[in-house]
Order: structure tokens, then C-alpha cells, then sequence
């Protein structure tokens, strides 16, 4: 079976793409690659048109064009810099910090060309729909605040100098898959990384003006529903196709990622009911996504036991960080991506460490990794995954933001143009003729 429920994504996959040059020989397997096309599309639907509008709505009417071209310009350019050097930086042998150049530009990937037993053009493809969405998830914290091209920069080069090398660490052979780091579709590698460039992003942009005078209610939520629906659908490709193959390991990875997402939406709702006394439609969807974010590390190895507690975790533990940043630490991550995918990221991996075990009854997952020895030993690994990722992702997006700002003389737009809108400042183009 390519992949084994007791071995991350790193060991697996390295060894597979070692052994590229005898698979040319072999034939791809049809229903493997057949679900990998359908899972790549899903994961591209999450971005496009999904999180756009998720984010879209939540944005004040003036901002709304701007939110949805960055998250277009965002799968444009990072789906270039993964032809060019993302790929091969990423999952190339190298070593354990970083990948190497044998496939720039693709080099060496032929229509026939296999990793395991599925195309490598359409795995590197389905690494590249991860790639779009982990960058594009940032733009939730300096939403209505951020210059066009800062955006575009900034983006670009967290790609290449953050998504990239944890990524090897984890998926590509990298230390951290050496260690037994449990990650199945992208905690550290896409939601702790997202969520703190967004809480150092956050800091170093400052809050928008007006945030703690002035109402900012999302203008359009029958979008933001929408674009969580289809979050909600394309992540049953974000984590059953991390499985690369259409077997168990897919299955349960789908069924452990909607019960998650199911739970995670009433608690989150029920919370807010209790301390608000009125269910929002804003909290429910965004109980989803905290669900959903928060299981994935975790999706391939735990049951629908753990999968339950992992969600109801994330509905209450991700609420009250959001109450926490903005109400009482007062920091404007203007759509709330480090309580929810951050701190949802850093819940769910170290919960795999616990729910992977097979000696929990009905909450008992699949066994932990070769390379650890029981619970105490993987949870350590997971925590050690957790501090190196947030710790590098913090330092890193720092520098960036700052060489980012002296590009582009400031990131942040003018005052006047903040309180005109992005819509026209940026692009001369407003969302809305009414």
C-alpha cells in the first residue's frame, strides 16, 4: 500500500520519489489516480472560489474586489515559483533543512514519469493547490490595509523562504518527518504557518483605523456562507486525497474531517450562544472552519471518537482565542486567521499525538509513528514540530515583512486610501454598482 498510516508523508514519500526512475516502468494505478485529479480540483476549489469568498464577505463592501484579487494574484504567483523552484526546493532529495534543483522547472517529469503509483505530475500539482491556499490564508489578517504589491512580494517570498522548507521538513524527507512528526494534510506545514505570518503580520501592519471606534460588520455573509460551503466540500480533497490513493486511509480521513467540522460548527455556535445570546451565522461557519483546520493534521490517524473530541475542542478553544486577540489583546487580524487556523493548528497536531493511539476504546486511532514510542513519545515529537515551526515561521515572516516594506517604501496603504477603500485605490474598481 503507498501509503502506511504509521509513517508521515516525509519517510513515505521520500523514498518513493527515490525510487522514480524504476517506477517508469510501471503503469499508474487508474482509481489512485483518478481520486488524486479529483482531490486536486477540490483543493484548488478551496481557494478559488471558496475562501475568496468566505473572506470576500467578511470584508466591508469597499474592500471586497480587493480581497478577491488578491487571492487570485496569490494562486497565479505561487503557481509559477512551484514550476519553478517550489517543488523541487520542496520534495527534491537534498537534505534535511532543504530540497535541491533536480526538478526546476519540472525537470525529469514526464506524462509517464510515477510517485508510487500515481503520475508525479499530478502529485506535484496536488502539492501545488497546498502551496496557493497557505499563502492566500494570510491575507485574512491585513485585509483592507495592505498595498497591492506588498501583497504580491510579501506573498512570494514567504512562499519561498517559509511553505517551502517546512514543507521538506515535514512531507519532503526533512528532519522533522524523520522524527515521526505526525502531520497528514498540512497542520504545521499549511495552518501554523499561515497563522502566525497573520499574527506577526497583524502586529508589524497595525491595526486598521478605526478598530476599536468604528463598527466593521461583514457586508456581505450570504457570501461568507457560500465560500464556507465550499471550504467545507473542497477539504474532503485537502485531507482524503493527502491519503494518495483511493483506499481506507482516504475514507476515514473524509469521514474523521466532516465530523470534526460538524462538531467544531455547534460548539463554536453553542459558546457563543451562551455568552451572547444569540446564535450567529458568523459563528457557526466560522466554527467550521476552526473544525476543519484543527483535524487535519490529525485526519489519517485518528477515529471518528477522536476525531469527535478534536472537533468540540476546536469550536471553544478557538472562540475564546478570538475573544482574547481582539477584545483584550486588541490586535486587528482583521478575519481572525491565527485563532482560527493558528491556534486550530497547533490544537490539532498535538491532539493527533494523543487520538492516534490504539488503546483509547472508541476514541482510539490508527497507531503512532515507527519512529516514536507511545503517547508520551509522539505528543513530544508533535510539540517539538509545533515550537521549531511557529518559532522559524515567526522570525522568517518578520524579516520578510520588513524588506517587503522598504520594496515598496511602506506596506501599508495611506489613510485616505484605507478609508476610501482598496476597491478603487488599488484596482479603480468597485465591487458593487447600485
Amino acid at each position: 500500500m503507498f501509503f502506511s498510516r504509521k509513517l508521515t508523508w516525509g519517510a513515505s514519500l521520500a523514498s518513493l520519489l527515490l525510487l522514480a526512475p524504476a517506477a517508469l516502468a510501471q503503469e499508474a494505478n487508474g482509481a489512485n489516480t483518478a481520486w488524486i485529479l479529483t482531490a486536486t480540483a477540490l483543493v484548488l476549489f478551496m481557494t478559488l472560489p471558496g475562501l475568496s469568498l468566505f473572506y470576500g464577505g467578511l470584508v466591508r463592501s469597499k474592500n471586497i474586489l480587493s480581497v478577491l484579487m488578491q487571492c487570485f494574484a496569490i494562486a497565479c504567483v505561487a503557481s509559477l515559483l512551484w514550476l519553478m523552484v517550489g517543488y523541487s526546493l520542496s520534495f527534491g532529495e537534498g537534505n534535511a533543512w532543504i530540497g535541491d534543483f533536480s526538478h526546476a522547472m519540472f525537470s525529469g517529469i514526464g506524462k509517464d514519469t510515477l510517485a508510487g503509483d500515481i503520475p508525479e505530475s499530478l502529485f506535484a500539482l496536488f502539492q501545488m493547490t497546498f502551496a496557493i491556499i497557505t499563502p492566500a490564508l494570510i491575507v485574512g489578517a491585513f485585509a483592507e490595509r495592505m498595498k497591492f504589491s506588498s501583497m504580491l512580494i510579501f506573498s512570494a517570498l514567504w512562499l519561498l523562504v517559509v511553505y517551502v522548507p517546512v514543507c521538506h521538513w515535514v512531507w519532503g524527507g526533512g528532519f522533522l518527518g524523520s522524527w515521526g512528526l505526525l502531520d497528514f494534510a498540512g497542520g504545521t506545514v499549511v495552518h501554523i504557518t499561515a497563522g502566525v505570518a497573520a499574527l506577526v503580520a497583524a502586529l508589524v501592519l497595525g491595526n486598521r483605523d478605526g478598530f476599536e471606534t468604528v463598527a466593521m460588520p461583514p457586508h456581505n455573509m450570504t457570501m461568507t456562507v457560500t465560500g464556507a460551503g465550499m471550504l467545507w466540500v473542497g477539504w474532503f480533497g485537502f485531507n482524503g486525497g493527502s491519503a494518495l490513493a483511493a483506499n481506507g486511509d482516504a475514507s476515514m480521513a473524509m469521514l474523521v474531517t466532516h465530523i470534526s467540522a460538524a462538531a467544531g460548527s455547534l460548539s463554536w455556535m453553542t459558546i457563543e450562544w451562551i455568552k451572547f445570546r444569540k446564535p450567529s451565522v458568523l459563528g457557526i461557519v466560522t466554527g467550521m472552519v476552526a473544525g476543519l483546520g484543527t483535524i487535519t493534521p490529525a485526519s489519517g490517524y485518528v477515529g471518528p471518537g477522536g476525531a469527535l473530541v478534536i472537533g468540540l475542542l476546536a469550536g471553544v478553544v478557538c472562540f475564546v482565542m478570538t475573544q482574547l486577540m481582539k477584545r483584550v489583546w486588541k490586535i486587528d487580524d482583521s478575519l481572525d486567521v491565527f485563532p482560527v487556523h493558528g491556534i486550530g493548528g497547533i490544537l490539532g497536531t498535538l491532539l493527533a499525538g494523543v487520538f492516534a493511539s490504539p488503546n483509547l476504546g472508541v476514541f482510539s486511532g490508527h497507531g503512532f509513528s515507527d519512529a516514536v514510542e507511545g503517547m508520551s513519545g509522539q505528543v513530544w515529537v508533535q510539540f517539538l514540530g509545533v515550537i521549531i515551526t511557529f518559532g522559524y515561521t515567526a522570525v522568517a515572516t518578520y524579516v520578510i515583512l520588513k524588506l517587503t516594506g522598504v520594496l515598496t517604501s511602506g506596506l501599508r496603504v495611506s489613510r485616505e486610501d484605507e478609508l476610501q477603500g482598496l476597491d478603487i485605490t488599488m484596482h479603480e474598481e468597485e465591487g458593487y454598482k447600485l
